[in-house]
């Protein structure tokens, strides 16, 4: 495991662990950025994200492997912003999805009426976002 350049605090660990969205920015050809909300699992150095084969994500990071995660600000006014900076790449490793993201979506995928095994299957690229930057305000 990859040691990490700052400090994960409990607050951080907290939402890492219970948000279900994250939202994804990459950068497309012409140089806009592209967010997308994400499901992710935290594995304690990066961000395991599942996505389609098809995914403009993936063309924007084959390009620009540079991205951001952000979570929703959770206050009034945009309080508790939590933005990671990194990279991302393919995880060819993993040909299976992780258990603690199967266990994290599980419920939410049976909402719905998706097997998990469906899911993955529509969902079958991993991708593996390394951060090197957190910005909290």
């Amino acid at each position: 495991m990859q040691e990490l350049s700052f400090q994960i605090t409990p607050h951080i660990a907290r939402r890492l662990k219970e948000e279900l969205v994250i939202w994804l920015t990459t950068v497309s050809g012409d140089g806009t950025p592209q967010p997308n909300p994400v499901w992710f699992y935290w594995d304690g150095s990066g961000f395991l994200i599942y996505t389609r084969p098809s995914s403009a994500k993936l063309k924007n990071i084959a390009r620009n492997p540079r991205v951001s995660l952000n979570f929703e600000g959770a206050e009034a006014l945009g309080g508790d912003v939590v933005v990671f900076t990194g990279e991302a790449k393919i995880e060819k490793s993993l040909p299976a999805p992780h258990p603690g993201y199967v266990a994290k979506y599980e419920a939410t995928a049976a909402e719905w009426v998706r097997t998990p095994e469906d899911l993955y299957a529509e969902y079958s690229i991993t991708l593996r976002v390394i951060p090197t930057k957190l910005r909290v305000f």
